[in-house]
């Protein structure tokens, strides 16, 4: 022992007799110990010493029984015993596979041993006793923390004691006798500990030990069963009786067996030489026949693998090893036992349940504690089941909510089992409990049917149907069967698998036959393709179907008054705001959506679009003025029910737009579907009847001299149902099942099989009686069937071939062969598709054609007609090919869709994908885009030529009333004039940086009405504030290039105060702004669809005017959007920004000193700073000095600013890079000055239309800094 610990331990005290004199240092000492426990190393040194030194039995056990008085050191033996009981799994974290950590963990486990021995008495058992009973005597307020822990020691110590395995070395005790552990649980029985952890578990107040409390009850159980604990104390039943008569008859009957052999393999006189023999019929390794040299009685046992050297079998196709054998206690431990059973069902079993499930489920314990959960179900309901059952005191656990979480429980296990290779055995343990508990569920629930109580009937009845119908818990044992390995799980396993699944199937069975029918879910996993969406179907627009549908149409707005429901009204949007497609060309679109509406029928949609899309397109009264009457609007909707529009024609397809233009491939698609179906349980049954699940029952029944009865009666009734009722018997035709047979007819025991022995001699003539007509069942032995090769060996092999075989007559024959010498050396690609047409006998498929080819002997075999796959393949261009696809180009460069032209007119027909290539590699196009069939923009593009042209369409709907043709005329002459003037602005650096809003390019909608509206109510304020969201919104997505839903979060009382009003939130969906979609969202949001120039149009639309708009007229550019008042405030909003601004950049120079990042500002990164400074100074310099000139712009000249910045950021981006950083330099501190007095009161329009992008800012600023 090392020097310190042995003078530690010196230092505690000493035993004198039966008195131990403690030292004055003995509760230092202690603390010294658990100090050095606590330092140890990965062999577990100290402990082993400590250990070797038997500081527990000759000192921490005097002390606490004779100086328990002593709290503080009572207290300090407790901790320190507590870990030196810690079991050795915990110490060392699994069993060790290196030679030397396995000899220390041994070591420890034989301390350990020691340890448990020294426990068992009563004398310690009696002090921790006491201790606990004055604890728990104490109320929840009085008790201290220190109290709560020293309850915890005392139970933790009491289950690592109880934890300890015995040593199979030292108890080599026989059953009744007294071990170790049963003397422990006596000593705890004879102190009262057992009726304080009764207590424990059923206490209101200490249902925080519960965890604690059920270990302890599971370890004090280990070696018992229940139905050991029922029988205790009681005369054997009639039932045993004669189970002990037939097992002793059983043997007797073997040894009388034995007997007989060996007489009759004495001769009849002594031969002194053994002699040889041949053995006809049997070869040895050549071609002769075997010689045998022993005594002739020994021949039955021959084999030819006599004397050969067994071979190893691989540790991974071993057996699972079986867990240790239970033993019977003394009759005093099991007699106590079971007075606790009775106890702990009556009081402490549904409360405790109770609460150890709300811990699992709440994830309050530790890892693996459920398994504590599952043992104490299974056996406390077994046992209750056994010791006259009452439902009532396992209620608690008798739920469908117990199956489900057993179920669950099962399956987690077997996927851990699968995946945690190296805890395989651990975690097939786990599942052999869960098993356990759900086969406990079942036999509890069968015995409720038994009751004589009808409404334990009536439960046990909702419960089997509830496990009935979902198909999780009917087809669990299915899986399980289909599943088991028994390299994995144990044989003790399969006999539990095998009587669960017996019983679940004869309760399903008498379930099944007090119905006349029974209804059960069903899931299927459909796998769909999907071939791309259907074309709908054109409605019919005949005169007389017109007429009736308005008719119908016309009734049912009369009859509602023209009054639309208030959700209709606020949720019908007339314009996508995620279309790239501008506003005004959606005009048309809107009016095709109310002409489908009316044709549906749906007049109140019909009715609530031209109404909404009035709003949006006052101008021009083409949806009707804003005054007009009900009759106005009968009349304009049947105008448009009547009238042809233009209708858009469909999109492409979205391959035509992919660069490899392939075709779009068939996508499967997963879905399940619950259903219900009537149950059949003869169908369920075949599903038994597989070779997975049959080979389980077959392996179980090798071990028949060792089954149960009642285990070979399970196996012999599904092996009944397979051959019987199912008349599968040729499944069981194998080899290794009929030498199994052979085994069991010719065990001298056989009597006690009677099951087993009449089901194999059924088998048997069954299958020679097969054999008698079929002369491969033999060669069939030696193989596992499956339900089609049982047809094929019972029906015969070639029922199929023969039904399916198509016949062919002589002339037959020769019309195919005249018609493939005719088309032979044709040059069709696929020649069996050609000949199929021509055939006389319409009912010849391709395979048909294919097999008649191949037998006549016309071409080698199948391979030579193989159906071509789709697409072309020609890969090489000629030179005449190249002329001709480049003079196509030439000839249709122009058209809307090239490629589509290209590929029509092309004289060798190939894929697009190779097409496109081709156009690229000869130069003819630079990049795939310029192939995309092109769609028009304007009006004119989008009729078709039957129908009128939109403008002929909009004349007529407004005869009579102003025209604002002029005014669009105008606009186009605007637009072509921008687009020519693209590629000027982009080359030039403009000095006009007007933050005037866009208003002509991209009109958003007109919601003036609305706008003056609000304006005239007072919330000027929140319009700005609006308009302000929207376009910084637009600047983010523009810089970017990414984009997501933004919220918009009002700020201050008066914006909270408009999101509630609804004529604003009614202006907030004209706008495309979504309301929030569910109670998890608070605020309205700027959907992500919605582009920067959509945007950018929506602010336009929030200009601010002085006067009410009229329709149709567009207001002059001229005229300041904003306010003095307005300005004002938005200066101070701005000079607060500013400050904010100014402390996150101070903010941010102290982070990156800190993180030593001042340095590694690549140059990329400054040249970007530096570029966002330039543009933020000459917007200030522009705006304080030409102030006035900005209300001079023409609205197509704003608009051109607008187009001329964004694209100043996107293709001038390189050339910025390049500007020179020591100009910048030499001016750092100017520009800032610059910035701060060139503030004007009218820069705080620019500011609000389009504010500068903070995180640029913060950026340019950090960039200064450094710089200076």
């Amino acid at each position: 022992m090392n020097c310190e610990l042995l003078a530690t331990c010196s230092a505690l005290g000493y035993l004198e007799g039966d008195a131990y004199h403690k030292e004055a240092d003995c509760l230092e000492s202690v603390k010294d110990l658990i100090r050095f426990l606590r330092h140890e190393d990965d062999t577990r040194d100290v402990r082993q010493q400590l250990g070797a030194g038997q500081i527990v039995q000759n000192d921490l056990l005097p002390i606490i029984i004779q100086h328990g008085q002593d709290k503080a050191l009572f207290d300090a033996c407790i901790r320190l015993m507590v870990n030196l009981t810690q079991p050795a799994m915990l110490c060392f974290g699994k069993v060790p596979d290196d030679p030397v950590f396995r000899h220390h963990f041994l070591q420890v486990t034989s301390h350990l041993q020691a340890y448990k021995e020294a426990f068992a008495g009563e004398a310690v058992f009696g002090i921790l006793s006491e201790t606990l009973y004055t604890l728990l005597q104490l109320d929840w307020e009085q008790r201290q923390e220190e109290d709560n822990l020293l309850i915890e020691r005392i139970l933790l110590l009491v289950r690592n004691v109880l934890h300890v395995p015995a040593d199979p070395c030292e108890e080599k005790k026989v059953d009744d006798d007294a071990s170790i552990h049963d003397r422990l649980l006596w000593a705890i029985h004879m102190s009262g500990f057992d009726d304080l952890v009764k207590f424990l578990a059923s206490a209101q107040s200490e249902q925080q030990w519960s965890m604690h409390v059920l270990e302890i009850i599971s370890l004090m159980f280990r070696d018992q069963t229940p139905e050991g604990l029922v029988s205790a104390g009681h005369a054997r039943s009639a039932e045993e009786k004669h189970r002990d008569s037939q097992e002793l008859e059983a043997l007797r009957q073997k040894e009388l067996a034995t007997k007989r052999s060996r007489t009759l393999q004495r001769g009849t006189r002594h031969s002194r030489f053994g002699g040889s023999y041949v053995v006809e019929g049997l070869k040895s390794i050549g071609d002769r026949d075997v010689i045998y040299h022993r005594n002739v009685h020994h021949f039955k046992n021959y084999t030819h693998d006599t004397g050969k050297a067994v071979r190893r079998v691989p540790k991974r196709n071993r057996q699972a090893r079986e867990c240790k054998d239970k033993r019977r206690s003394a009759l005093n431990v099991r007699l106590f036992l079971r007075e606790f059973c009775v106890d702990f069902l009556e009081n402490c079993y549904n409360r405790l349940m109770y609460l150890v499930k709300e811990s699992l489920i709440r994830e309050q314990t530790q890892q693996h504690d459920e398994t504590y959960y599952l043992w104490a179900l299974s056996f406390f309901m077994a046992f209750n089941r056994g010791n006259g059952f009452r439902a009532d005191l396992v209620s608690e656990t008798m739920s469908i909510r117990a199956f489900h979480y057993i179920e669950r429980n099962i399956t987690n296990y077997y996927e851990m089992l699968l995946t945690d290779r190296k805890e395989a055995t651990s975690w097939s343990r786990r599942m052999h409990l869960a098993l356990k508990a759900y086969q406990e569920l079942l036999l509890t629930v069968n015995e409720m049917d038994r009751s004589q109580d009808e409404s334990i009937r009536q439960s046990s009845s909702v419960i089997k149907s509830n496990i009935f119908y979902l198909m999780e818990y009917r087809e669990i044992f299915l899986t399980l069967l289909r599943k088991y390995d028994e390299t994995r799980q144990p044989h003790s396993y399969l006999k539990d698998l095998v009587e669960s699944t017996h019983l679940f199937l004869r309760m399903l069975e008498r379930f099944c036959k007090g119905r006349r029918s029974l209804m059960v879910q069903k899931r299927k996993v459909r796998r769909k393709r999907s071939h791309g969406k259907k074309k709908p179907s054109a409605p019919d627009t005949s005169p007389e179907a017109l007429g009736e549908t308005w008719k119908i149409v016309e009734e049912e707005l009369r009859a509602s008054g023209f009054q639309l429901s208030e959700s209709l009204t606020e949720n019908t949007v007339p314009f996508d705001a995620t279309s790239e497609t501008p506003l005004e060309e959606q005009k048309s679109e809107a009016m095709v959506r109310v002409q489908d509406a009316l044709l549906a029928r749906l007049a109140p949609e019909a009715l609530g679009l031209l109404r909404a899309a009035r709003e949006v397109w006052p101008e021009g009264d083409v949806f009707g003025s804003a005054d007009v009457e009900p009759e106005e609007e009968l009349e304009l909707l049947k105008q448009i029910l009547h009238a042809n529009l233009p209708r858009s024609s469909p999109p492409e397809p979205a391959e035509e737009e992919e660069e490899d233009a392939a075709e779009l491939e068939e996508e499967e698609l997963e879905s399940i579907q619950v259903s219900e179906k009537e149950f059949n349980f003869l169908d369920f049954i075949k599903r038994f009847s597989n070779p997975g699940i049959v080979r389980p029952y077959l392996l179980l029944l090798k071990s028949y001299s060792k089954n149960t009865p009642h285990t070979n009666h399970c196996i012999a009734r599904m092996l009944h149902r397979l051959a019987v009722d199912l008349k599968m018997d040729a499944q069981i035709f194998q080899l290794s099942v009929f030498n199994l047979f052979n085994k069991i007819l010719s065990d001298p025991a056989a009597a006690a099989y009677k099951e087993l022995v009449t089901f194999a001699k059924f088998v048997l003539n069954r299958f020679f009686s097969l054999a008698a007509r079929n002369n491969k069942a033999y060669v069939e032995l030696l193989f596992w069937k499956n339900v089609g090769a049982v047809r094929e060996m019972t029906e015969g092999y070639s029922i199929d071939r023969e039904e399916t075989k198509p016949t062919w007559t002589e002339v037959e024959e020769e019309e195919l062969r005249n018609l493939y010498e005719a088309h032979r050396h044709s040059e069709e690609p696929d020649i069996v598709e050609t000949l199929l047409p021509l055939l006389s006998n319409s009912n010849r498929t391709r395979r048909h054609v294919v097999m008649q080819l191949v037998h006549m002997g016309l071409v080698e075999n199948a391979k030579a007609l193989k159906k071509p796959k789709k697409g072309t393949q020609i890969v090489l261009w000629t030179e005449e090919q190249e002329e001709e696809l480049q003079m196509l180009y030439e000839e249709y460069k122009d058209s809307d869709d090239v490629l589509g032209n290209l590929l029509k007119k092309l004289t060798a027909k190939r894929s697009r994908a190779r097409v496109v290539d081709k156009l690229l590699s000869m130069g003819l196009v630079s990049e795939r885009r310029q192939l995309y069939k092109k769609r028009s923009r304007s009006a004119h593009g989008k009729s078709s030529g039957k129908a009128m042209s939109e403008e002929e369409f909009f004349e007529e709907l407004t005869q009579g009333l102003p025209d604002d043709s002029g005014d669009r005329d105008e606009d186009e002459e605007e637009d072509e004039s921008e687009e020519e003037s693209e590629e000027e602005s982009e080359t030039r650096h403009v000095k006009r940086r007007s933050r005037s809003l866009p208003s002509t390019e991209e009109r958003g909608p007109d919601v003036g009405n609305t706008v003056y509206a609000l304006q005239q109510e007072g919330l000027s304020g929140p319009l700005m504030w609006l308009q302000r969201s929207l376009y910084k919104t637009a600047i983010y997505r523009d810089n970017d290039g990414c984009s997501q839903d933004v919220p918009v979060v009002p700020h201050g009382k008066e914006n909270e105060d408009a999101m509630e009003n609804q004529t604003f939130r009614r202006l907030l969906r004209k706008l495309g702004l979504r309301p929030p979609a569910n109670e998890q969202e608070i605020f309205w949001r700027i959907p992500a669809e919605i582009s920067e120039s959509r945007l950018k149009s929506a602010v336009a639309a929030l200009s601010l005017r002085e006067e009410e708009p009229k329709g149709g007229e567009e207001h002059d550019g001229s005229r300041s959007p904003i306010g003095e008042s307005q300005e004002k405030e938005v200066e101070e909003k701005e000079v607060e920004e500013k400050e904010v601004e100014e402390k996150e950049v101070e903010e941010k120079e102290v982070e990156e000193k800190e993180d030593g990042k001042e340095g590694e500002v690549s140059g990329e990164h400054r040249a970007q700073a530096l570029r966002a400074l330039r543009l933020k100074r000459q917007r200030k310099r522009h705006t304080s000095g030409h102030t006035a000139p900005v209300s001079d712009f023409t609205p197509s000249e704003e608009t051109d600013n607008i187009l001329e910045r964004s694209r100043e950021k996107t293709s001038n981006k390189r050339s910025r890079l390049l500007d020179d950083d020591n100009e910048e330099n030499a001016n750092g501190a100017a520009p800032v000055t610059a910035m701060e007095t060139n503030d004007d009161p009218d820069s705080d329009r620019e500011d609000i239309s389009a504010p500068v992008k903070r995180r640029r800012k913060l950026v340019l600023i950090d960039d200064e800094d450094e710089e200076d």
